[in-house]
């Protein structure tokens, strides 16, 4: 418990501190033209035609060459790729003109705006003018690159970058082999921790943390895999920020999510059957490998979005941020110097993040028929995001996670630091619309829910189905909502112990009905409710069942800027049956008062019309 009290100290501070921080060169002879595409637009991206003396909007996949020129609109940005290995990425109000496109040679203007420049081709110079600041990425390998402003000569730039860094769009440079030895040398490290400091751990006649080859290799063949008794959030928290790790080595490697996902099962596989001298479980394999994965590709893209920020070179705070959301991404980059440094492109999603800081003002407690009501003040600390909401134009949903909801929330109370983690990502899906006012995505969503309420617990990795949509109502009034059923494998229970273990595991049908109304620039109204029926399928108490429900409500009014005042009530209801006790049924009701910083004063409403 003194470990788990450290553990979760040391997070608290931890996500607090993260969130509040994404002429050409001669020749003998006539140089061969070569023809670039358009690799991926958003928001407004427009080609001038000469013949009309008009501009006209592009497609992407759409070729350009010499003497061309482009222009991204207000909200645009484009990513352009040219054969003899010369990225660009343009933003907002920037306007570029190819003046000359060969294999050696990349020339070009830019008349405003910012663009980036990515040289991926060690026999070809980039030369471009421009009456603004160039910038250039990391990617650029170890070759003079000639710069010039307003036609002057600015400076040669020949960065100490290897011509093996990664780039994230064609898989050029990740690595398969280095998580591949980061997660076993991790394992090793925190077996080798907790030999030190928790050395006097035993169970089954065994120091738990004293494991060698055979160990292993009798996990391995002989087992038998069955469900643990550690404690809740050991089980439940710990584990899966543990595979977090897993997954955030292989994926700031360079790694998709799929690839790394198996690479986050194969490192839980090893912590069970090598890193404890205790039987290995299913239900830490699930929630670190599965739910662990969630967690840390949430994290990871946090991180990402923390680098990219405005599009320049990320600096100290920034680097340091990014470490403290997912500290393997900030260890590869720090570790491998440029290979890993270009930053997960983000692909401008729509965000809305809010910050909450407050304090429980009435509490209504119903405990095994014991009724109380508690005026006792208690700070909370609220952290959500939504990531990639549906209707931004030219935003698509072609990864996992291109789309998820995080929301972590944390209480003045050394004993349970934490109320909720709770986390759903888009997996597997597609955008739809409906008539000029609705958007929305749907498919296959992948959760990981922690929810603790001081007097029961519950906890689920999940897959479901479902939809996430905006509805604008009238011409200032939009309704967003969320609605998911699907299954998971939960774990709930008393935290009065009953037994061995304070909980019970189980196969758990669920559903999720979120809905935020906004109303303008002035107020938003917030209700979001889960259930779960956890069955006694898949854990050691067949005969019993438990059904919990979390109802959260809450209305929030701008003040100014982006601040804000708003009244909150959150209600979790227990009720469970199991053979061998008595009946139970337990209901706590928060009343609380918080202070918001919002992201932006729209409270997320995306404008599409």
């Amino acid at each position: 418990m003194k470990r788990m009290k450290r553990w979760m100290g040391l997070l608290v501070c931890l996500f607090l501190t993260a969130v509040v921080m994404v002429p050409p060169s001669s020749a003998a002879d006539e140089p061969a033209m070569v023809v670039g595409r358009i690799y991926y637009i958003e928001g407004d991206l427009l080609r001038y035609v000469p013949e009309e003396k008009d501009w006209v909007a592009a497609v992407r996949d759409a070729p350009f060459g010499t003497e061309d020129a482009l222009f991204s609109g207000s909200r645009g940005m484009a990513e352009l790729i040219v054969p003899n290995g010369t990225w660009i990425r343009t933003g907002n109000n920037t306007q570029i003109q190819f003046i000359t496109l060969d294999a050696d040679l990349s020339q070009m203007d830019v008349a405003s705006g910012v663009a980036r420049f990515y040289n991926k081709s060690s026999d070809t110079d980039i030369k471009a003018t421009s009456p603004s600041v160039i910038w250039l990425s990391d990617m650029t390998p170890n070759r003079t690159v000639n710069i010039s402003m307003g036609g002057k000569a600015w400076l040669k730039y020949k960065p100490e970058v290897p011509t093996s860094a990664m780039s994230w769009e064609t898989g050029t440079g990740k690595s398969y082999l280095i998580p591949a030895l980061e997660i076993p040398a991790f394992l090793l490290l925190l077996n080798g921790f907790d030999r030190l400091v928790y050395r006097n751990d035993v169970e089954g006649g065994k120091k738990v943390y004293s494991t060698n080859l055979s160990t292993f290799w009798d996990h391995v063949v002989h087992g038998p895999w069955g469900v643990d008794q550690d404690a809740f959030a050991m089980n439940q928290f710990a584990h899966p920020y543990q595979g977090s790790v897993y997954h955030g080595f292989a994926r700031s490697a360079g790694l998709n999510y799929w690839e790394s996902l198996l690479y986050t099962n194969a490192g839980s596989f090893l912590w069970e059957t090598g890193g404890e001298t205790t039987h290995p479980s299913i239900n830490d394999q699930i929630a670190s490998g599965i739910g662990g994965s969630f967690f840390g590709e949430a994290l990871f893209r946090m991180a990402s979005l923390v680098l990219e920020g405005d599009g320049g070179k990320p600096g100290f705070w920034r680097e340091l941020g990014a470490a403290m959301l997912s500290p393997p991404t900030g260890f590869n980059r720090l570790a491998f110097g440029n290979r890993f440094k270009p930053v997960f492109p983000s692909h401008d999603p729509a965000i809305f993040w809010r910050l909450q800081l407050g304090a429980s003002l009435n509490s209504h407690l119903n405990n095994q028929g014991g009724k109380s009501t508690s005026k006792k003040t208690e700070a909370t600390a609220d952290f959500s995001m939504a990531y990639g909401l549906p209707g931004k134009p030219g935003y698509s949903y072609t990864r996992p996670f291109d789309y998820f909801h995080f929301e972590f929330t944390s209480l003045g109370n050394a004993r349970n630091p934490f109320d909720d983690i709770m986390i759903r990502g888009l997996l597997l899906g597609k955008d739809y619309e409906a008539g000029n006012s609705y958007r929305g995505i749907w498919g296959l969503y992948g959760g990981y829910d922690y929810i603790s309420p001081h007097i029961f617990r519950v906890s689920s990795t999940s897959v479901s189905l479902g939809t996430t949509f905006q509805w604008w109502l009238s011409r200032a009034v939009a309704l967003q909502g969320t609605a998911l059923g699907g299954i998971g494998y939960a774990a709930a229970g008393n935290v009065t112990q009953v037994g061995g273990r304070d909980y019970h595991f189980g196969v758990a049908p669920q559903g999720l009905l979120g809905l935020r109304l906004i109303l303008g620039d002035r107020a938003m109204f917030d209700l979001t409710g889960r259930a779960y029926y956890l069955s006694g399928m898949g854990g050691e108490d067949p005969g019993g069942r438990e059904a919990i429900a979390r109802l959260n409500m809450g209305f929030t009014v701008r003040i100014y800027g982006r601040h804000a005042l708003g009244i909150q009530y959150i209600a979790s209801i227990r009720d469970a049956q199991y053979p061998d006790r008595a009946d139970s049924h337990q209901t706590r009701g928060t009343v609380s008062l918080v202070y918001t910083f919002l992201a932006n004063p729209r409270f997320g409403a995306v404008e599409w019309r």
